[in-house]
């Protein structure tokens, strides 16, 4: 059984989360990912804007930031949890501005942010073209096949 925890900093009530969390528990069946234990953290511009700033040397925010312990050589294993995947941070901020502008729902690029550092916890990037290329067509064959689509 996986444990996906959100959890939202914020002094507000983001119903959508609650949908997320379904997402969630659907992508991990779509990667066949059982027995792994990740948080999705909600946060403010300033908050995240001062992760990135100490974690990647980025002075400014941004809309989501993934730390993936299996990053490491070894694999972060507990007989109780199985693997330990990492933290997902999403910048609500971000995320209100971002659906805005790309001219989608709140809860389309709310979806988005949460599959993007999923993925990312798995190893995925998109520093190469065609990792690039991988990472978004399986990004949009998971929130399509789950039913959130673009627009």
């Amino acid at each position: 059984m996986n444990k996906i925890e959100i959890i939202n900093t914020l002094d507000e009530e983001i119903k959508e989360l609650a949908e997320i969390s379904k997402l969630m528990d659907y992508a991990c069946n779509f990667m066949k990912l059982d027995n792994v234990t990740f948080n999705i953290i909600i946060v403010d511009n300033n908050t995240i804007h001062k992760i990135n700033k100490d974690y990647r040397g980025i002075d400014r925010p941004t809309d989501v930031i993934s730390f993936a312990l299996e990053d490491e050589k070894d694999m972060i294993l507990d007989s109780e949890v199985g693997r330990i995947l990492g933290d997902i941070y999403i910048s609500i901020d971000k995320c209100r501005e971002q659906a805005k502008e790309y001219g989608h729902s709140f809860l389309r690029e709310l979806a988005f942010l949460s599959v993007h550092g999923f993925l990312h916890l798995q190893g995925y990037d998109h520093m190469e073209k065609k990792d690039e290329e991988v990472m978004f067509k399986l990004q949009d064959d998971i929130l399509d096949s789950y039913g959130i689509r673009r627009g």
